[in-house]
């Protein structure tokens, strides 16, 4: 018979949920949530999500991992992608005359506004798919998560409030970036859509706001003050341009 006192861990909830569960403890977790509706609740509220998440990202969940995402990355030497020949390719794009720098092979280096919409979409779509593990630091330690952050990153990192923008923090993680370690922050709204805030240094002062997209999925990148942002969601072009110019907002009154 089974105690309905014996204790369920969280850990036991989240694999009930995902299916994980050992068989031994099925019964005593069924249990656990008939004698205590609030964690019945949560549970259930956790299935919901789930079912929202896949629903939504189903068609990218079983993507290989990229290998610039690679954690390894962070203990290597950070790839060099010849900034002054990408620079002088944006400059040249900008004036109209990009012939002559592509004659010179310049094109062949990345940019830097394209090497990081790669990166951070790249790791938006790795991401949002988790429903158990899609941050390591959660967003109820934001106070932590941003001092973590900016001690592993080297510039100050802040996770700006977008409940005005129907957005809830779920937290964050350490990345590989193009020139070293990148920040990553993931929003959530009521709907199961996300949105993730990437960023890292960039040779780049300060630039505007452009745009890429790839698939279903959009992004915003922006430097200022040598760090790169870059803000990526679905495909709702002017919902993503609010979400990005909030946090721009954000930024610029933080100083960061």
């Amino acid at each position: 018979m089974n105690d309905h006192r014996i204790s369920v861990t969280e850990d036991e909830l989240h694999a009930y949920v995902d299916g994980e569960l050992p068989a031994e403890r099925r019964a005593d977790v069924e249990a656990w949530l008939a004698a205590n509706p609030e964690d019945a609740g949560r549970v259930q509220s956790w299935r919901t999500m789930a079912e929202m998440l896949h629903a939504r990202y189903d068609s990218v969940a079983q993507e290989p991992v990229p290998a610039r995402l690679e954690l390894e990355r962070l203990e290597r030497r950070p790839r060099q992608w010849f900034y002054g020949a990408a620079a002088a390719v944006l400059i040249a794009f900008v004036a109209g005359g990009t012939a002559g720098w592509l004659a010179h092979g310049a094109a062949n280096a990345p940019s830097t506004f394209q090497s990081f919409t790669a990166d951070a979409l790249d790791a938006h779509r790795l991401y949002v798919v988790e429903v158990r593990h899609p941050v390591e630091v959660g967003g109820n330690e934001r106070d932590h998560l941003q001092a973590w952050l900016t001690r592993r990153c080297g510039w100050t990192v802040f996770a700006p409030n977008l409940e005005a923008s129907g957005l809830k923090l779920v937290g964050g993680r350490l990345l590989p970036g193009p020139n070293g370690p990148a920040s990553f922050l993931m929003y959530e709204g009521a709907s199961g859509e996300r949105y993730t805030i990437y960023t890292a240094k960039t040779e780049n002062g300060a630039t505007q706001m452009r745009y890429a997209r790839t698939d279903k999925d959009g992004a915003l990148f922006w430097a200022e003050r040598g760090v790169g942002y870059v803000v990526t969601g679905g495909g709702d072009r002017d919902r993503l341009t609010k979400v990005a110019q909030a946090v721009y907002d954000q930024a610029e009154k933080n100083g960061t």
